[in-house]
Formats: C-alpha cells, sequence, structure tokens
C-alpha cells in the first residue's frame, strides 16, 4: 500500500500499534464478543468469501474463517501492524489456511467491484472522515446477494470509566479532551440508519444491544484504557502526567463503586440486492 499521510489514520495506527501490548487483556473481552456476534448475524455459507476492514487482532475474522469453512477465503485488513501480527498468530494457533491478514487503508481499497460475498466493519467506520464515500466503497466490493455487517458502539460507551477518564485527563492536560470522538458520532440507531440511507442503502436490518464489561476492580478500566483507542491520549502526557490522570480515574472508580462498564453496540446488516 501507499505510504499513510493523513493525519487522523496516521493517529489510528500509532494508537492501536501502542494498544496491541493489552488489545487482548482479559477486560478487553468485548473485542472477541462483539466481533463474533457480528458474524453470527451474517449467517455466512461455507465457501464465501469475506473481507474484514478495520479487523484489528481478528475478533471477527477468525471466525468468520471458521465458518466458511477450508473452501471459503476471508481477508482483513488493518493499518496495526501490531494487531495484524497478533491476528495472525491466532490463524495458526487455530490451524486457518483460509483466511490473510494484510496492512491496508479500507478507504482505499484495491479490490475490483463485486469481489466478495460479506464486507464485516466492527469499530471502524466512525475512524474515518467521509463514513458515506466509506460504506459506498464497501458496498462496491460486495457482490449482489452479498451482506454488508457494521457494527458500532452505541450509547454511554464505556460509562461511567469513560466520563471519570475524561475529567482525570482535564485536571491535568484540558487541551487533549476532545470535543466530540470519532465513535460519538453515529451511536444511535437512527443515526446509523441515515448513514446508510445517505449512501444509498435501503432496507437494512438494525439492532442496538445493551452489554457491560465486568471490572474485577479499578484497575481492570485502566487495562481497558492501555487497551482501546484511550490510548492515544495517555501516550501524549508525560510519565508524571499519566501517574496523576491514572490516579485520579481509579480513585473515582472506587468512590463510586464501579464494577462494570457499559458497552452497548448497534449492529446493522444489510443485504446487497
Amino acid at each position: 500500500m501507499d505510504p499513510v499521510s493523513d493525519p487522523t489514520k496516521l493517529k489510528a495506527e500509532a494508537t492501536y500499534n501502542a494498544a496491541a501490548d493489552h488489545f487482548d487483556d482479559g477486560p478487553l473481552a468485548f473485542w472477541n464478543r462483539y466481533g463474533r456476534r457480528t458474524v453470527e448475524r451474517l449467517a455466512l455459507a461455507p465457501g464465501s468469501s469475506v473481507l474484514d476492514v478495520g479487523c484489528g487482532s481478528g475478533a471477527s475474522a477468525i471466525p468468520a474463517a471458521i465458518n466458511v469453512g477450508p473452501q471459503g477465503r476471508v481477508i482483513g485488513i488493518d493499518l496495526a501492524e501490531r494487531l495484524l501480527a497478533i491476528a495472525r498468530s491466532k490463524s495458526v494457533a487455530e490451524n486457518l489456511q483460509n483466511v490473510a491478514f494484510h496492512r491496508a487503508d479500507m478507504t482505499a481499497l484495491s479490490y475490483e467491484d463485486a469481489s466478495f460475498d460479506a464486507v464485516i466493519s466492527v469499530f471502524s467506520i466512525f475512524f474515518v472522515t467521509d463514513m458515506i464515500a466509506e460504506v459506498r466503497e464497501l458496498w462496491r466490493v460486495l457482490r449482489p446477494g452479498g451482506k454488508l455487517a457494521i457494527t458500532t458502539w452505541g450509547p454511554r460507551m464505556f460509562e461511567p470509566g469513560s466520563q471519570a477518564f475524561w475529567l482525570a485527563v482535564k485536571e491535568f492536560r484540558p487541551d487533549l479532551v476532545p470535543d466530540v470522538n470519532p465513535w460519538e458520532r453515529i451511536t444511535r440507531p437512527d443515526a446509523m440508519r441515515s448513514l446508510l440511507t445517505e449512501s444509498g442503502i435501503e432496507g437494512a436490518e438494525i439492532t442496538p444491544e445493551d452489554g457491560r464489561q465486568p471490572l474485577q476492580s479499578a484497575e481492570d478500566w485502566w487495562t481497558i484504557v492501555l487497551g482501546s483507542g484511550y490510548r492515544w491520549t495517555l501516550d501524549q502526557l508525560s510519565d508524571r502526567e499519566k501517574a496523576h490522570v491514572r490516579a485520579a480515574n481509579l480513585k473515582r472508580l472506587r468512590e463510586s463503586g464501579t464494577m462494570s462498564v457499559e458497552t452497548n453496540v448497534i449492529y446493522a446488516v444489510a443485504q446487497k440486492m
């Protein structure tokens, strides 16, 4: 692929390469949970070809490869090479010969029209500046009769941990607190439907699902911070600032008795006629 120069893409690449060291830790079990559930909604037939964009460490690509069987094929793409390396290791451990992982930009797919029976985007569509153009690109490479599955975060993502994190950051580095996080652009079913409609897709099945990630302790929340999109903000802090933010963040969670965070999601599945 051509070198990445877009600042938004570079930020996402750096964030998730850094987060790779905790991405699959126990407190982040939601990655695998929602990747698997997304694949289940597709009801993939044996022998199908699947493209997974923003595949991360294989949370949806691996179960897709298992479902389509040895006659099928799955391609997972992501910008974060460290996550791709983890995905490759998982595929080897599962003895899967029908899945490949490549570093590639999902906004500039090199595939011909109608190349895949299914296209998957789990927690990746909101990182793209022009989501309508991206959905149209994913739709382009989908065959007639094929299905597009997009999963995104619902409202109150990771609350109350998220609010506690940003309040702690604001105490020490208010300049790092964003007005809007990327995933907040599309956290309601009506926003998802509008995105698909504006992309030229009608009749999608859109399903919100409430979820929670249990925490054994406040420390589990900090593991989520290290293995998720919060990592970029954390890595802008000095060691002293990190220590202060961590202490302030965890203090709030302990004082409130927080033992879980919300992991609400929205599934959208559309079939191309």
